[in-house]
């Protein structure tokens, strides 16, 4: 995992062990899921000309992919060709650790303006906080998912959370980590991306699925591992993926936009169920 997660000294309390005759307490190493920031900077080619455009809380490990899916949902980008370079940097962390990413767009791609007013910087639990309002985060889409034909049948659906459990590794590890997983209409994994934020594991996706020149992303679902809210359906919507399910709830905010979008929004998907909360011919029974 390297420092995608860190050792830990704890005190395990097990009160039923103490029942059974056992060791009420024991000391022992712990696997916590690492967090860190990491700044984006941006900006035309030459020295010294990129800006400090966000700070996120994130998990390190896929960084640039995180970095370009971050640019792509916020409109600052639309394709890969978009970005000239993009490399992770030492910044100035004694140690290093490498937290920051410099991105060079391409000569027609004009650099985002900082506004104080939309604030960048994002928790891991909350990438939309500290911006004015929903307004200035509704980020209209290139992309019209509303005419994909794609179809999913339920029985489909309903086995990809255990599919995307089994590729959590790092979950394995820390018990501390969110998963985004885009999958096939048929329900085959294509890519699977963990971190401490939900919609950092959605921009690792995202940002993949950019390099990849994948986008749109036809014909594919994106399932999460917490709940949905405005901003991951955004975000999903900004890559052209027809389909967004979650293992948790939705907020009004992200049914109200799936169906704006014309998109398919499944939550509670656990088991044998699930709730289909926009955008339900999408889903065959």
């Amino acid at each position: 995992m390297g420092r995608a997660s860190g050792r830990r000294g704890v005190l395990r309390i097990d009160l039923d062990a103490a029942e059974a005759g056992g060791r009420v307490s024991v000391r022992r190493q712990d696997h916590l899921a690492a967090e860190e920031p990491l700044e984006i900077r941006v900006g035309p080619a030459g020295p010294n000309r990129r800006t400090p455009l966000a700070v996120t809380m994130r998990t390190p490990g896929d960084d640039i992919d995180l970095a370009i899916g971050f640019l792509l949902t916020e409109g600052i980008i639309r394709t890969a060709d978009d970005v000239r370079t993009a490399q992770l940097c030492a910044g100035t962390d004694t140690p290093n650790t490498y937290n920051v990413v410099d991105i060079v767009l391409a000569d027609d791609v004009p650099a985002p303006a900082t506004d104080p007013a939309r604030n960048f910087y994002t928790t891991s639990s909350c990438g939309v906080c500290g911006k004015a309002s929903i307004d200035a985060v509704r980020t209209r889409s290139r992309h019209d998912v509303s005419t994909d034909p794609v179809t999913v049948p339920a029985r489909t659906l309903a086995e990809l959370p255990d599919q995307l459990r089994a590729a959590q590794r790092g979950f394995d590890r820390t018990g501390g980590l969110h998963a985004a997983g885009l999958f096939s209409a048929d329900g085959k994994l294509v890519v699977l991306r963990e971190d401490v934020g939900r919609h950092n594991a959605v921009d690792k996706v995202i940002g993949w699925a950019v390099r990849e020149q994948r986008l749109p992303l036809r014909g594919h679902l994106l399932l999460v591992s917490g709940r949905a809210s405005f901003e991951l359906t955004q975000k999903a919507w900004m890559a052209g993926i027809p389909l967004l399910a979650a293992v948790s709830a939705p907020s009004t905010l992200a049914a109200e936009l799936a169906t704006e979008a014309g998109m398919t929004l499944v939550g509670f998907l656990r088991g044998g169920t699930m709730n289909v909360y926009a955008g339900d011919t999408r889903i065959t029974v």
